[in-house]
């Protein structure tokens, strides 16, 4: 595992004309309560594990444990299906639907996917009465495709890779009038993927709810960003500058910290990495601006340090992917980093299980 600090703390990036313009969402409206009436949402548990914590050499570790939200199998279930509902919510105020379940009649959703935004995009179409299209590469599974058609969605093979399928599905939106829904964000395309990062704040503001006492550490798994800032959000609103706050990449995949060490945007290629869900070699914009001014280090792990962690939670019944691990994976190998890290024997630290063992 390899650290390094973020130059850009408490400063950020400024203006860049490289980069979208906006920024992320800090706090949740009344969507919040319509999505939670219509799904049936509840809280996803805060384990608390006082023996995992020891073994790590750390005073308390809690665990957000996002492996059965909404029956989807992660912590996605709250993204495009939570900025489906701000769409169903923004008809329904405005008087132009009345009833959730048709409000988006009409409407169809596409994305491209290598996992759990599709399933998420999916579900959400169906609860609201819209249609879903989702583009998927040579490379997965016809299980996994299965899975979406099982939501109602329907799925379109596209390129060899993940980046194929969504050049596709840019494609076919534009052409079609269907609405793209990513959850990334560029020049050009931030609302929906402002959205999507927006429902991840309903996992800050349970754990606030939840937690007896504030963490001083946060590690935060990063793909193109959107976890890690909706979290990285979230830690902040609740605690502050008092908690430190670890973005963790595959080393395979740094596109954050490359990013965060040219001061913009690059792409970060690299081999293909078993943490499928993170091998993403290109930030969203709005994600990238938030952590360069709000995360205090970022960090890499090997694809041989995801599966000992992997392992090592599998043993203790917290069975889970590369990618759902990869925040625990960062501080289960910081040993001879703790202090570079801020870590102590009475550290409290907080970290993510985001998604379930694979299906099929």
């Amino acid at each position: 595992m390899k650290t390094f600090a973020n130059a850009w703390l408490g400063k950020g990036f400024g203006t860049n004309p490289e980069l979208a313009s906006g920024d992320i969402s800090r706090s949740l409206g009344p969507e919040r309560d319509f999505f939670a009436g219509v799904t049936g949402i509840t809280p996803s548990p805060l384990l608390n594990l006082p023996e995992r914590a020891a073994d790590l050499g750390i005073g308390t570790l809690f665990i957000k444990d996002e492996r059965n939200r909404l029956g989807l199998g992660s912590f996605k279930a709250l993204g495009a299906a939570y900025a489906i509902a701000k769409q169903a919510f923004s008809k329904i105020e405005e008087g132009t639907a009345q009833d959730p379940a048709t409000a988006l009649n009409g409407t169809t959703f596409v994305c491209a996917s290598a996992g759990n935004h599709g399933l998420s995009l999916a579900e959400g179409a169906r609860m609201f009465g819209a249609a879903a299209v989702v583009f998927v590469s040579e490379t997965v599974p016809e299980a996994f495709a299965d899975r979406l058609r099982n939501r109602g969605a329907r799925v379109v093979r596209a390129g060899a890779i993940y980046e194929d399928s969504m050049a596709e599905a840019e494609r076919q939106a534009s052409e079609n009038g269907w609405q793209l829904l990513s959850d990334s964000t560029w020049p050009g395309m931030t609302a929906p993927g402002r959205d999507v990062m927006e429902g991840y704040l309903i996992m800050g503001t349970e754990i606030e709810e939840q937690i007896a006492e504030p963490p001083t550490h946060v590690f935060l798994q990063a793909g193109v960003g959107g976890l890690a800032a909706g979290c990285a959000s979230s830690a902040r609103t609740s605690w502050g500058d008092a908690v430190t706050i670890v973005v963790v990449e595959p080393e395979a995949a740094p596109a954050l910290q490359a990013s965060i060490a040219a001061g913009k945007p690059v792409v970060a290629p690299g081999p293909v990495s078993n943490m499928g869900r993170l091998d993403c070699k290109e930030p969203s914009h709005l994600a990238l601006k938030f952590l360069a001014l709000h995360a205090n280090r970022f960090a890499t792990i090997t694809d041989e340090e995801a599966n000992e962690t992997v392992s090592w939670l599998k043993d203790h019944d917290l069975a889970t992917t590369p990618s759902g691990a990869a925040g625990l994976a960062a501080l289960h190998h910081a040993k001879g980093q703790f202090e570079d890290l801020g870590l102590t024997a009475q550290s409290r630290v907080l970290c993510y299980l985001s998604e379930g063992p694979e299906h099929g």
